[in-house]
């Protein structure tokens, strides 16, 4: 029998999800799951507010492992797919504000510190949402219509042709400059119709070719704070949007309602409309 100690098992690491004031009935969260790895999803209330969590292990969520993880892209997925369920499961009876994922303490104490801490904040952010939901509208350039290929079009180093050949290819760049153009002021044009029946309004960054699956140019990634009263009239304006011919550059397309991720970091001010404003 060797003379050392056993190991130590590291303790459980506490994994956050959401902030709310109205936490879910507990058998509806027993019957929710988060990560895969991890225990229970559970309320930790903390002041006025409360926090769902999950206890998950040490060896698997530390800064190292998640790390390794997350490097992964069946683990990222199925990581963020984990976080969602867990959000969803806090807003189960009211607004939430959902935190990023992968928000891990050492213990319930902390977790209850960092809440607490900001409880303002948090509790002025819980009443912005309230009643409110997220839509995503995503804009891609057409690609443009193709031109018939001609034997002219062959390329040559002398005379005529050559210059002939120059200049149509001077004239599909400048085609191609005029609809980049056309479908970037069709997206503002897109942009500030919906702003109107929003709240808040905010622009992502466009997302690259490798994640949109798509050889056609991102040209708006927008989410739109719609009040849950008005969202058919958004819909409605999403729609007559698409409907009646004026967009001829672009293919626009949105998704929602959604948990309103995008206006719900107390971190940062997300851009707001002149309704909210009170403009």
């Amino acid at each position: 029998m060797s003379g050392h100690p056993a190991a130590a098992a590291l303790p459980d690491l506490v994994c956050a999800f959401a902030v709310t004031r109205t936490p879910p009935d507990g058998a509806a969260l027993a019957a929710a799951r988060g990560h895969e790895e991890g225990g229970p999803l559970r309320v930790l209330r903390a002041g006025g507010l409360c926090l769902v969590v999950q206890d998950v292990p040490a060896a698997l969520f530390d800064e190292e492992a998640l790390a390794e993880r997350l490097n992964r892209p069946d683990d990222l997925e199925r990581c963020a797919r984990a976080h969602h369920r867990g959000v969803e499961a806090a807003a189960a009876r009211g607004p939430v504000v959902p935190l990023p994922m992968a928000t891990l303490y050492r213990g319930d104490g902390s977790a209850r510190q960092a809440v607490a801490g900001r409880e303002a904040g948090l509790c002025t952010l819980l009443d912005r949402l309230r009643d409110r939901t997220e839509w995503a509208v995503k804009v891609h350039a057409l690609d443009p219509p193709a031109k018939p290929v001609t034997g002219t079009d062959a390329p040559r180093d002398r005379g005529p042709g050559g210059r002939d050949y120059l200049s149509r290819a001077s004239a599909r760049r400048r085609d191609r400059r005029d609809g980049h153009a056309k479908a970037l002021a069709e997206a503002d044009a897109v942009d500030a119709e919906l702003r109107r029946y929003a709240v808040a309004a905010t622009r992502h960054r466009p997302q690259s070719e490798r994640l949109t699956g798509r050889r056609s140019p991102q040209v708006l990634n927008a989410a739109y704070l719609v009040e849950n009263a008005e969202s058919g009239a958004f819909t409605r304006a999403l729609a007559g949007l698409t409907a009646d011919g004026r967009l001829t550059a672009v293919e626009v397309g949105a998704s929602g309602p959604w948990i309103p991720y995008s206006f719900a970091r107390w971190d940062e001010e997300p851009e707001r409309t002149r309704q909210e404003v009170g403009a």
